[in-house]
């Protein structure tokens, strides 16, 4: 006969239920818990992006696999939404949450390196920074982000455009394989062979099937580049960008270039005459000898005004830290993204429009894509829109809140005058938010609904929601 049990007796049968969710964690876990006013606490909840100012009601830093699976299963215990934190540098802020838990993984930073296999498996807190710094020491390295601290499991799971991209794919691309803590608490190790549906949605569909505790990646040879920007005037930001989109339609594989429209610095590098004026930096990376890459390079800089020559032979890490100083941790920042097919001049002069009004410490950033990522079989991923010819980023950034309203408006503004050249999509780790819609757009029709199918089979509660969501076809609690 039924036991006629309801649900508070069957939660009372189950002794993390009947504990406070403090203390369920501090009896099975580890790493440090900490609530709000214990020491650390504050440093815990914050992320890199300083408008995201929330107050979790938990704060789980793992130090193993172990205290992802009993963080997981005292959230799922009382009903506590969950966030997933590995180097917190998401504009959107995913990586922390209101009245939840987090579940930090920056305490979780071994990493593995088989100079053989060319593989490296990291775990889930590393972070760029760390991650080359192990891999160079034999000479290799794989596509990674453009800020050192940069965690490699948001950048990864959402695709990963990286100084490396052209010549060797993108982040997500190189994925091997990976360990992952599903939402019902099992560990799984997907591959091509293993899970293969949830490994093609690893690679780009973004934080929504489970948490990555460990990346392996495909590494390449990779240890001197020729790196670094050559500076023009932002007066003369038309002029060049029709000379670098007509050199940009042969740039060779092992070059690598964004475009970013900024405020040049108060620095010794800039003539005195361009300092804290308008700029524009075309910021490049070449992986190849070194030969090759001077002659490449060269078709550019005689072509540019250009008014500071900061190319240079480096170690391949010097440049993944290239941009480190100017976005530390704590600015305010707000971004919207558009891919783009083409440069024509209606989307030139609306670039340069956006530019001449920079507020604050705000950037453009115009991300040449193709390569290898074109020639990638877009089945094998999540990862969509390779054929696009380029990202653009629009970011509105200051110091602190004052101000903040202004550099966000802007970047709505000139984003949606940008609407109408671009295709309708956009790149996920650029969307500091979006709507249902904008979503769907980011992984096409097709993939959206291949990603719904993976997220029913893996998290059909959507206990993995703080993310560019994608809803599970049923079972949309939390949704």
């Amino acid at each position: 006969m039924p036991s006629g049990r309801g649900h508070a007796d069957l939660m009372n049968s189950d002794p993390i239920a009947r504990e406070s969710p403090a203390a369920a964690l501090r009896a099975t876990m580890r790493g440090p818990v900490l609530a709000p006013g214990d020491p650390g606490y504050d440093a815990a909840r914050r992320v890199w992006n300083g408008s995201i100012n929330k107050n979790p009601a938990l704060v789980a830093r793992c130090t193993g696999v172990a205290d992802v699976i009993a963080a997981l299963r005292v959230a799922a215990s009382h009903d506590l939404p969950a966030s997933v934190r590995g180097g917190g540098h998401s504009f959107a802020g995913f990586g922390t949450c209101d009245d939840g838990l987090v579940i930090d993984l920056a305490l979780m930073k071994g990493i593995r390196v088989d100079p053989q296999t060319r593989r490296v498996i990291a775990q889930g807190g590393v972070t760029w920074g760390d991650l080359d710094h192990e891999t160079a020491a034999f000479g290799l390295a794989t596509t990674g982000g453009l800020i050192s601290t940069t965690g490699i499991g948001g950048l990864t799971l959402g695709g990963g455009i990286g100084w490396l991209m052209r010549k060797y794919g993108l982040a997500c691309d190189n994925l091997a394989a990976a360990d992952v803590v599903t939402a019902d608490g099992q560990m799984l190790h997907v591959s091509g062979d293993e899970h293969p549906d949830l490994f093609w949605a690893l690679r780009g569909g973004g934080g929504n099937f489970g948490i990555v505790t460990a990346f392996e990646y495909q590494l390449h040879p990779v240890s001197t580049v020729l790196a670094g920007a050559l500076v023009c005037p932002g007066e003369r930001a038309a002029e060049v960008m029709k000379h670098y989109a007509e050199w940009a339609a042969d740039e060779p594989d092992e070059l690598c270039t964004l475009v970013e429209f900024a405020t040049a610095p108060d620095a010794d590098f800039i003539p005195q005459a361009h300092r804290s004026k308008p700029a524009v930096f075309v910021v490049l990376c070449h992986c190849g000898p070194l030969a090759d890459a001077e002659a490449a390079v060269g078709r550019l800089r005689d072509a540019l005004p250009v008014i500071a020559d900061l190319v240079e032979p480096m170690p391949y890490p010097a440049m993944q830290s290239f941009f480190d100083e100017d976005y530390p941790a704590g600015l305010w920042s707000y971004t919207k993204s558009h891919y783009l097919d083409n440069l024509d001049s209606a989307a030139v002069e609306a670039l340069t429009a956006a530019a001449a009004a920079l507020p604050g410490r705000s950037f453009i950033d115009l991300h040449h894509l193709e390569g290898a990522p074109s020639r990638t079989d877009p089945q094998t991923a999540a990862f969509d829109h390779r054929k696009a010819r380029y990202a653009v980023v629009f970011g509105g950034v200051c110091e602190d809140e004052a101000g903040f309203a202004d550099c966000r408006a802007w970047a709505q503004e000139h984003w949606s005058a940008l609407a109408s050249h671009a295709t309708g999509s956009a790149y996920s780790n650029f969307m500091a938010d979006a709507d249902n819609d904008a979503v769907r757009a980011a992984w096409g029709p097709e993939k959206y609904e291949r990603l719904v199918a993976v997220k029913g089979r893996y998290d059909p509660a959507n206990r993995f929601r703080f993310n560019h969501n994608i809803p599970p076809a049923t079972g949309r609690a939390g949704s």
